[in-house]
């Protein structure tokens, strides 16, 4: 009998004190576990995350390298080859498929950025995310800034090609009006083979200029999405800063953290302090 009263009297002690019994304390660090547990799954599938596009960028910077080169020897070569010419497509089809799949993995990690409204600034895995995305986001954004200029540069190229075979015909213009008619038939004989030629080229840069286009049209509008992302990593920034700012403005001699070896001082110090303030 004695037994159990003492037993509900350390129980009630226990829940005025504010101390926790030993089943609490074990079901607190059971939580405290699963927490630790499902927040580093968490951090493992958002790194496997980051080395996948990582990957798909370093492979979407080598398609474009790739791109730059067999739109020099499109341009370098009179006789067009289809066959060159399909490739070139699938290349583009295979940049553009990768870069939407970049584009979608990065609002995806937007989208589950960890936000915890509760807590003062911002934490560790927070500031982990942010960075990663951050710089995930500006790197594809160069890659496919790239891209883009060098398909603007190609269409650019074609269509000074289209400029040049046109003034190949003024120049059959100008023949016409000449006196000499042994010089016009000469002429006319071997410009005649040119300007088959250079009909051809014409029709075939008109066909690459109409494909660029669309291409272009696409990679505006992987741009807009780029560029919206970079506005929300902005705004974010810009918040954080400013609740950093207004914290310090407040009390600019507070210490935010310090380290593990100088809190146990502190801590050894005001115990010495109390020992004494004791003892007189």
């Amino acid at each position: 009998m004695l037994v159990r009263s003492f037993t509900r009297i350390r129980s009630r002690a226990h829940c005025y004190t504010g101390e926790v019994s030993p089943q609490e304390d074990t079901l607190q660090q059971l939580q405290q576990d699963e927490m630790t547990s499902e927040s580093t799954f968490n951090m493992e599938d958002f790194f496997q995350t980051v080395g996948e596009v990582k990957s798909l960028i370093e492979k979407i910077s080598c398609q474009v390298e790739e791109v730059e080169k067999r739109h020099g020897v499109i341009l370098s070569t009179p006789n067009q080859d289809k066959g060159k010419k399909d490739e070139l497509a699938l290349l583009n089809n295979e940049t553009k498929k990768n870069a939407n799949l970049v584009r979608a993995k990065l609002k995806t990690m937007q989208e589950n950025l960890p936000v915890d409204e509760n807590s003062e600034g911002v934490s560790v895995i927070q500031r982990i995310y942010k960075n990663q995305h951050s710089h995930l986001t500006r790197c594809f954004a160069d890659v496919m800034r790239g891209h883009h200029n060098a398909q603007i540069s190609f269409r650019e190229k074609c269509k000074a090609q289209i400029q040049r075979h046109l003034e190949i015909d003024e120049e059959l213009e100008d023949m016409l009006h000449s006196d000499n008619l042994s010089i016009f038939i000469f002429d006319v004989n071997s410009n005649a083979r040119i300007s088959s030629q250079a009909l051809s080229q014409i029709e075939s840069r008109h066909q690459d200029i109409i494909c660029l286009e669309s291409s272009i049209k696409e990679l505006h509008e992987i741009f807009a999405d780029t560029a919206m992302l970079l506005e929300i990593q902005y705004v974010d920034a810009s918040k954080t800063e400013t609740y950093e700012a207004v914290m310090y403005k407040k009390d600019r001699h507070k210490i935010g953290s310090l380290p593990n070896f100088f809190k146990s001082f502190r801590r050894k110090k005001a115990r010495t302090a109390k020992d004494q303030n004791t003892s007189d």
